[in-house]
């Protein structure tokens, strides 16, 4: 066997792969599961929990494949935080892994091969995503395994990777639409650029041909529904999206991998427009026009183009690894200072705190937050319900105008008498009203923050809205629920199922 050179490469054979990077994904892996029953269940969670009980080809924010990933969760452990956080703490470990296996790619020795792997498993939106089971670990999974891919065509030139690419960007794409958006910016970048005369070949067209075969389900349902996931995503642009919002995005970005890397992805934009390779490059373009597009669209969503700094992360370790060797002094100076700005960021978006501790992280990352006071939630809408008169309560329905009131009384209340909730929010407004006869109808909403005017709105539908309880958590974190009412609705003006279209709202 030759002698490995600086690059990695063994006669333009990868490196062998450092096996620490191993340890290092199952370090995050432990991390995650060891936190996963702290606190609650998060607000996308009680959806996703909802979602998994009706089994669909595709739903109005989302495809299929992490809703029956909560399923299976159902099925093996019931309704249990560790059991539906296993899969996207699994997501995040192998992304760690799929981290290390890009840099060695590029031609990164043991050396960047750990950095990346470190470099990924301290990213803040890794560790995030990897404790909530909605789509975004699966996603950053996805998107960093399309990036191994285009890498490895990049450094081969073997174009039968091309259908290991399309089935990557099919299956990503039933996880979160947007993985279907990088597969489309990856297959222009390539056909538009210099790349298209070395990698650009029938291999190609079967792989968008797989891709588009793995979506048909996603699609049949969405032709059937309306093309309901384009009215979503207007919804979505037209609230997170704009000008206000593109200096957050751009913002945000520092903020996706930890801070003390924020050196290593820069330099991997570097590396790879510098390498002369046609593919490498294409991720570069497909990086800015992404960055651009989402700055636009959606620029309060900052975690959109997570996966992609994987990629970037892994080749900035192989381009800075020269430098980091040159001066040990460095490369310690960024473990310290990693390990440092990892530790703040795991804080504020991991449950590491006490519950009473929490509410100042609200600001900075909601995600502790809104896994905080359901059981209160579930308590208090019970309260209201059993207070009714039996005979009104025999007429009666739940109504949510949240998906995660809705979750969280059809999954924490099922063992408490509560009947199902009818939600109106997103997917669960086509799963129907429930009792379309109901005269009676107790109506839970969150706080006039995020919902303001919801009382004068249900007057249109009701003569008499009484306000029943308010909510609030044991925590006094001032979430999306806090404040919110739980109201007492009667005298229709009309009856409740021809309410009911009007009720609908995509957020």
């Amino acid at each position: 066997m030759g002698r490995v050179n600086e690059a990695g490469e063994d006669g333009g054979r990868p490196a062998p792969l450092d096996r620490r990077v191993f340890v290092v994904a199952g370090v995050v892996f432990a991390v995650l599961m060891a936190l996963s029953t702290r606190y609650g269940f998060h607000r996308d969670e009680l959806y996703f929990l909802d979602c998994a009980r009706h089994l669909q080809a595709s739903y109005v924010d989302q495809p299929l494949l992490a809703p029956l990933l909560a399923r299976v969760s159902l099925t093996l452990f019931g309704v249990s935080e560790a059991g539906l956080r296993l899969w996207p703490a699994l997501a995040a470990a192998g992304t760690v892994a799929v981290g290390a296996l890009t840099a060695r790619e590029f031609g990164g020795a043991r050396r960047a091969q750990l950095l990346a792997a470190v470099a990924t498993g301290t990213m803040p939106v890794l560790l995030s995503s990897g404790h909530v089971a909605n789509t975004t670990s699966y996603e950053m999974l996805a998107w960093a395994a399309i990036a191994l891919v285009v890498t490895r065509i990049g450094r081969t030139g073997d174009t039968r990777w091309w259908l290991v690419a399309g089935a990557l960007v099919g299956v990503g794409a039933e996880f979160n639409h947007l993985a279907a958006i990088f597969g489309a910016v990856l297959l222009a970048a390539t056909l538009l650029g210099p790349a298209r005369r070395t990698v650009a070949d029938r291999r190609l067209l079967a792989g968008a041909v797989i891709a588009v075969l793995l979506v048909l389900p996603d699609l049949w349902w969405q032709a059937r529904h309306g093309w309901a996931m384009f009215e979503m995503t207007r919804a979505l642009n037209g609230e997170h999206g704009g000008p206000g919002n593109i200096l957050t995005w751009i913002t945000g970005q520092f903020g996706m991998a930890c801070l003390a890397m924020t050196v290593l992805w820069v330099a991997g934009l570097r590396f790879l427009w510098r390498s002369g390779r046609p593919m490498w490059r294409c991720l570069v373009i497909a990086y800015a026009g992404l960055f651009v597009l989402f700055a636009v669209t959606t620029g309060a969503q900052v975690y959109y183009l997570g996966g992609l700094y994987v990629c970037l992360l892994a080749a900035g370790a192989v381009g800075l690894d020269g430098w980091l060797r040159a001066r040990p002094d460095r490369l310690r100076g960024l473990m310290v200072a990693t390990a440092v700005s990892a530790a703040l960021s795991a804080v504020i978006v991991l449950p590491v705190l006490p519950p009473s501790e929490v509410a100042w992280t609200y600001g900075v990352s909601e995600i502790s937050g809104e896994t905080l006071g359901w059981p209160r939630l579930v308590g208090t809408v019970r309260q209201v319900w059993t207070g009714l008169p039996p005979a009104q309560r025999a007429n009666a329905a739940l109504f949510a105008a949240d998906y995660s009131e809705a979750g969280a009384i059809n999954e924490l209340g099922r063992d408490f008498g509560l009947p199902t909730a009818a939600g109106a929010q997103n997917t669960d407004w086509w799963w129907g009203p429930g009792n379309p006869h109901a005269t009676t109808v107790v109506a839970v909403a969150p706080g006039p923050e995020h919902l303001p005017g919801y009382a004068a709105r249900l007057r249109r539908y009701f003569r008499h809205v009484r306000v029943a309880a308010t909510l609030s958590n044991p925590q006094g974190v001032h979430n999306i629920e806090w404040g919110g009412q739980v109201y007492v609705c009667t005298g229709p003006r009309r009856s409740w199922d021809t309410i009911w279209p009007e009720l609908r709202m995509y957020a």
